[in-house]
Parts: C-alpha cells; sequence; structure tokens
C-alpha cells in the first residue's frame, strides 16, 4: 500500500511539472526590502528572494517574470490572479495562513529594532512612551502594536521609516534584522549615524515563505520540491553568502 501510495504521489508530481514545463510564472516581490528583494542602479529587481526563485525555477523547468507590486496591495493581486505567487518577505503567520498557502520557509528572521548611534535603548520597555515606525501590515508593526507602550507609525515602505527616523521625525525603526542591518551597514546615507540597537525576542521562531492562492496544493508541492532541490544542491547555502554574508 505504501509503495503504490508514493508511486502515485511521483506521478501527480511528474504530471505537474510535465504541466507547467516552459510556463512562465509570474511572481510578486514589494522591491523595497534589500537584500531580499530590492531595486538596483539599473532599475532591475534583484535580491536573495529573487535569484532563490529563478533558481527554484531552473529547477522545475519553468520560466519567470518578476513584478513590483507595492505591499498594500500585494495580497489582493494574488487573490485577483495578477501572478501566480508572492516572494515578498512574507512572514508566515497563522492569520495569514488561514487566507493564503504558504510553501516550506526557505528563510528565518527575527525583528530588530534601527536607532541613532546615539542610543542607549536595549530593548522596546526603553523606548517607552516613543513613537517607533515601521512599514504598514508588516510583522514589525505587530510586534509594535502588541508592546503596548511605545507609539507605532506606520508607513506604506520600510525605506521611509527608517528615512524618518534619520531626520529625527521618529525615535526607532522596526523591520525584519537582516533588511535592518542591509540598511545601517551598506547603506552610505546611514551608515555611522544608525544601527541595530537590538533585536525583539520572540516567543516562536519568524521564518518566510513563498505564497500562493489558498488551495493552489500543484503550485505548493512545486515550490517545497523546488526549495527542496536548492537546499540539497547548496544552492541556497551560495545566495546567502551572495547576500546576506557568512
Amino acid at each position: 500500500m505504501l509503495k503504490k501510495t508514493l508511486l502515485t504521489l511521483l506521478a501527480v508530481l511528474m504530471t505537474a511539472n510535465v504541466a507547467l514545463a516552459g510556463k512562465t510564472i509570474v511572481i510578486a516581490h514589494d522591491a523595497t526590502w534589500p537584500p531580499m528583494e530590492f531595486v538596483n542602479k539599473d532599475k532591475q529587481i534583484v535580491g536573495y528572494s529573487v535569484d532563490y526563485t529563478d533558481a527554484i525555477a531552473k529547477e522545475l523547468g519553468l520560466t519567470v517574470e518578476h513584478k513590483n507590486v507595492a505591499w498594500d496591495g500585494i495580497f489582493a493581486g494574488l487573490a485577483n490572479s495578477k501572478y501566480d505567487m508572492i516572494a515578498s518577505s512574507v512572514s508566515i503567520t497563522e492569520e495569514r495562513k488561514a487566507k493564503y498557502d504558504f510553501s516550506e520557509p526557505y528563510f528565518e528572521v527575527k525583528q530588530a529594532v534601527i536607532l541613532p548611534v546615539t542610543s542607549e535603548a536595549k530593548t522596546l520597555a526603553d523606548l517607552k512612551g516613543k513613537t517607533i515606525g515601521g512599514q504598514i501590515g508588516t510583522t514589525g508593526i505587530f510586534v509594535a502594536k502588541k508592546d503596548g507602550g511605545v507609539s507605532p507609525k506606520e508607513f506604506d515602505e520600510v525605506g521611509h521609516a527608517v528615512e524618518a527616523l534619520f531626520t529625527g521625525r521618529i525615535d526607532a525603526a522596526i523591520c525584519d534584522d537582516v533588511t535592518a542591518f542591509d540598511y545601517v551597514l551598506n547603506n552610505e546615507k546611514y551608515s555611522g549615524k544608525l544601527k541595530v540597537g537590538f533585536i525583539v525576542e520572540a516567543d516562536q521562531k519568524e521564518y518566510y515563505g513563498f505564497v500562493v492562492k489558498k488551495g493552489d496544493k500543484e503550485m505548493v508541492d512545486l515550490l517545497n520540491k523546488g526549495i527542496k532541490a536548492v537546499q540539497e544542491k547548496g544552492i541556497e547555502k551560495a545566495l546567502r553568502e551572495k547576500w546576506v554574508g557568512k
């Protein structure tokens, strides 16, 4: 019985691969989260998630089209079939899983608070009564609101929150750690003026996943197959070294 079940599953995956071979998969990114997905000086969408999905597509024999979509409408666009999936630093949460389906995790993150280099704050409690900015609808804002001691201020893009901090309009900014470190270490404008002050301790680990429409099991299965191949072939490790560092 087990052998028959495995053969049936293999047949389904092979059929799906044949059906989608050569097909163009349209992927949406809110390309404002370096080094995961962002627009470079040549106006190209680049980053870890972009290269990762390109690698998956190569393993599956698919063609990929990357599309830059503002965060505030990215999930609605998926629901309206404007693209096939989202690869945009989307954390897997129970609330989102109720509305969408996710691939297996492909990256772990934590929430980091960006501060002026002169700040001595070590926890959110140290920022009680202060204004902390983040991108609307993101985990960072959820964390800030849950804390209760700080005053969250929502921005359309995470970069706008960082700029507001830089110009003194808010007291701190919060976002995924990999992006926070990119802003303070790799952006010449903020280097030496802003710092990652601390990481917010969480009860559960936080992971990114690729997002598809609810019930699209075929796409989830293919993405998971691609993720496994990218991991086992060492491609994931190479991409981390390229975009995030060792």
